[in-house]
């Protein structure tokens, strides 16, 4: 199989070497994540709760912060771009009044609170719809200048369950994605982070499948991020919950390492770097 070509991101001025593999943490601002442990609920104690996190996970190894407001878990309720905003700006701040350095990532599908959350200092905008929700979003990406995660997805958080028919799922995905990376360049030079979607518009099965095939997306020539930490694809498959799932995070990061991932998405940072280190390790021998 071909190896996924790695690459060199600029964020906030600081050059990033993908070469080996990095770590993003996810930091939510949301009363509704999926995942109970990654919340940080919305309130008057939040930005102090969110410095306390982003300490842990900077400490642990992470090369980025990832910051959302509006939960994409299947079925997730919807709320309007002002109450998103209200939720991940105070905590971009916070974080960045505590660690100036800090490469913080904004996860939103409205170019409005991208573009604030930008201005507010976040460093890359990772967007689950890969520009299908949002008809400005790629103007405002290629305007603002900084990387930017195109992710796959059908649909909306609300439908996307019942969007999962493929012809032929890998060649599918990396069609659709194809078609939206020039929707995108079409605005000018942007950095691309490639995200498959796991969990987004796909079973269980189409997520192993993508997990297996993950080298197939080497045809992008970009990082490939792999978000598929504590989903239910693991924790269905192993007959438990979110919350006993990291034993399994780590079994598939280790996958998608292998595969060729560029970066990691995960709720648990430190068994993650693990990761990263000892299939480094396995790769010199």
């Amino acid at each position: 199989m071909a190896e996924i070509t790695k690459k060199t991101i600029i964020c906030r001025g600081q050059t990033v070497d993908l070469t080996v593999p990095r770590v993003m943490g996810i930091i939510n601002s949301t009363p509704d994540s999926f995942y109970a442990g990654s919340r940080l609920e919305v309130g008057l104690e939040v930005a102090t709760a969110a410095v306390a996190t982003a300490a842990r996970m900077l400490d642990e190894g992470a090369t980025f912060l990832d910051v959302g407001g509006y939960s994409t878990r299947p079925g997730a309720t919807t709320i309007s771009p002002t109450e998103e905003a209200d939720r991940v700006l105070p905590v971009i701040e916070a974080i960045l009044n505590s660690f100036p350095d800090a490469l913080i990532s904004v996860d939103t599908f409205r170019a409005d609170v991208a573009r604030q959350a930008v201005e507010q200092g976040a460093a890359m905008i990772n967007d689950v719809s890969g520009g299908t929700l949002d008809a400005d979003m790629f103007a405002t990406v290629a305007g603002l200048g900084v990387p930017y995660v195109l992710m796959h997805l059908r649909g909306t958080p609300q439908t996307m369950q019942s969007l999962t028919h493929y012809t032929d799922l890998v060649p599918d995905v990396v069609a659709e994605l194809t078609d939206q990376l020039t929707k995108l360049r079409s605005y000018g030079p942007v950095q691309v982070i490639i995200d498959p979607g796991f969990g987004f518009a796909k079973t269980a099965d189409q997520n192993f499948l993508l997990l297996r095939e993950l080298a197939a997306f080497a045809v992008f020539d970009a990082p490939i991020l792999v978000g598929l930490s504590r989903k239910a694809t693991i924790y269905k498959t192993l007959n438990t919950s979110a919350e006993f799932a990291l034993n399994g995070t780590t079994v598939v990061n280790t996958v998608a390492l292998l595969g060729g991932a560029s970066i990691l998405r995960v709720h648990d940072v430190r068994e993650a770097v693990d990761a990263v280190i000892l299939t480094q390790r396995l790769k010199k021998v």
